[in-house]
């Protein structure tokens, strides 16, 4: 997992109410393993290799209404645009963190997905 797409389903972060719980649930229900970015996130890692496909965030709000779904952007301020043309609301940034840049929008519908890029 090694190349990323433009605009395609990159990435989907689990918010939960405590990483350690979450972490050991996820270990031993499924056999995940995990990257480690202090004591609120951890990365789920891709099972062949050192990619990741998601993360688990105790930052956020664990929801019924599911996982917080990323895309990844070759250009994050013409995707940032290109929502808000479109119709969308930018709801988060864009904002700096460890693996690059990112912003959370809400579509038409009312459901929030991110998009990032390095």
């Amino acid at each position: 997992m090694s190349e990323h797409v433009h605009h395609a389903i990159d990435y989907v972060e689990i918010n939960v109410s405590d990483l350690a719980q979450a972490k050991a649930f996820y270990a031993e229900a499924f056999g995940w393993q995990f990257n480690d970015y202090g004591p609120e996130y951890a990365g789920i890692r891709w099972v062949e290799g050192d990619g990741e496909v998601g993360g688990l965030n105790a930052t956020g709000v664990p929801s019924r209404g599911g996982p917080l779904v990323l895309l990844w952007s070759a250009d994050l301020d013409a995707s940032a645009t290109a929502v808000a043309d479109a119709g969308g609301e930018i709801v988060t940034g864009p904002y700096e963190f460890p693996g690059g840049r990112r912003f959370h929008f809400v579509d038409p519908s009312g459901n929030e997905l991110g998009v990032w890029g390095a």
